[in-house]
C-alpha cells in the first residue's frame, strides 16, 4: 500500500466527492438504475453524523483514493455495519480496503462490537468474493431485501477471538 496517502475522518464537504466516484468506481455497473441507487445509499447525513466511524483515502494531490461509511448499531450494540466502502479501480489490489476494513474492525471492537455486518447486490461478484476472502460469511441472494426487486446478499464477521 502506498505510504503517500492520507486517511481521515469525512466531513460534510466530502460527501459531492464521494459521489461523483460512485458512477466511475463502479464502471457501469446495473447501468443508469445501477447509478441511482448507489447516490440513493449515500446520502449526506453519513457525512454529518457517522463520521467517527467512517473513513476517508486521498492521494497526495487531494484526489479521492478511497473510503468507508460505517457505524454501530443503535438497536444492537453488538453489530456494527459497514454501509458502503469503495476504492479508485486503479488502486485495486494494493491492499487499501483490507486496511479501512481493518481500521473499522479494530475502531468497532473498542467499542464491545462483536459482529460486523454489510451487504451487497447479487450482481456485485467482485464484492461477494472480496467479503469471503476478508473472513466474512457470506449469505445466499435474499429476494426483495430492500424492497422489491432490491436483492441483496449478506455479511457477517464475528470480531471475537480476532486481533484487529
Amino acid at each position: 500500500m502506498s505510504a503517500d496517502l492520507t486517511f481521515r475522518q469525512p466531513t460534510e464537504n466530502d460527501h459531492a466527492r464521494v459521489l461523483a466516484a460512485l458512477g466511475p468506481w463502479w464502471g457501469g455497473l446495473k447501468g443508469e438504475a445501477g447509478a441511482k441507487e448507489r447516490a440513493l445509499l449515500v446520502p449526506r447525513l453519513y457525512f454529518q453524523h457517522f463520521t467517527t466511524t467512517s473513513r476517508l483515502v486521498e492521494r497526495p494531490d487531494g484526489t479521492l483514493a478511497a473510503f468507508l461509511i460505517g457505524f454501530v448499531s443503535q438497536t444492537d450494540p453488538d453489530t456494527a455495519y459497514i454501509h458502503f466502502v469503495g476504492v479508485d479501480p486503479e488502486l485495486h489490489g494494493q491492499g487499501i480496503g483490507r486496511s479501512l476494513y481493518e481500521w473499522f474492525f479494530g475502531q468497532v471492537r473498542e467499542s464491545g462490537v462483536r459482529k460486523v455486518k454489510c451487504i451487497t447486490s447479487p450482481q456485485n461478484a467482485a464484492s461477494r468474493a472480496y467479503h469471503a476472502r476478508l473472513g466474512f460469511e457470506v449469505s445466499g441472494v435474499l429476494p426483495d431485501y430492500d424492497g422489491p426487486g432490491l436483492d441483496r446478499v449478506a455479511f457477517t464477521r464475528s470480531l471475537d477471538d480476532q486481533a484487529g
